[in-house]
């Protein structure tokens, strides 16, 4: 079966991307940290052991876009909250292990999701914690159906994000991953 890992970008513009680090260094700094950290993390991240697909913000224009290379696949996130468009996404692949994760995390390595993929062949899902209490990725098996209610009652951006989660997963074999830092401010940032 096919190993699909999913980034989920949006469109590097000031004042859509990054605000809460725009705040600290300015909209047009955090547009273009975020423009340069996502392609840092698209070529890192290439390897023939899974297929990577682009999960784009705002659709339309994220679809035609000319800042993401052309050769990879992209898949609008649509509507909702940050757990609608996930779920839809883990939902929409195709039968198989898939990771997901966004696009603002400068530690993550191929040995990172190398070692997710592992883990879900002997766990239904797999996480990334945050030190924040998020979650940098999220996996599944996705051999079969995930429950509908995966990501009901998330409080996103919370210090409570993967407690929620789990909850919400808690009759699903999960095993947890190392701790990376996504960034959401300047006090974030790689030294």
């Amino acid at each position: 079966m096919q190993r699909t890992l999913i980034i989920m970008i949006k469109e590097p513009r000031p004042g859509r991307v990054k605000t809460r680090l725009g705040r600290d260094i300015g909209m047009v700094g955090a547009a273009w940290w975020f423009r340069h950290q996502t392609r840092s993390l698209i070529r890192r991240l290439r390897d023939p052991r899974w297929r990577i697909v682009l999960a784009v913000s705002p659709d339309r224009e994220g679809l035609n876009s000319r800042i993401w290379p052309a050769d990879l696949t992209r898949t609008p996130q649509g509507r909702g909250d940050l757990g609608a468009r996930m779920g839809r996404l883990l939902w929409s692949t195709p039968k198989g292990p898939v990771c997901l994760i966004g696009a603002d995390i400068p530690g993550i390595t191929r040995g990172h999701v190398a070692r997710a993929f592992h883990v879900l062949g002997r766990s239904q899902m797999v996480f990334g914690p945050a030190p924040d209490g998020g979650y940098w990725l999220v996996g599944a098996q996705r051999y079969g159906a995930l429950s509908p209610a995966l990501f009901e009652g998330v409080r996103w951006s919370t210090k409570h994000a993967l407690a929620d989660t789990l909850a919400s997963v808690s009759g699903y074999r999960t095993t947890l991953l190392d701790n990376l830092r996504d960034v959401d401010t300047v006090a974030d940032l790689p030294s």
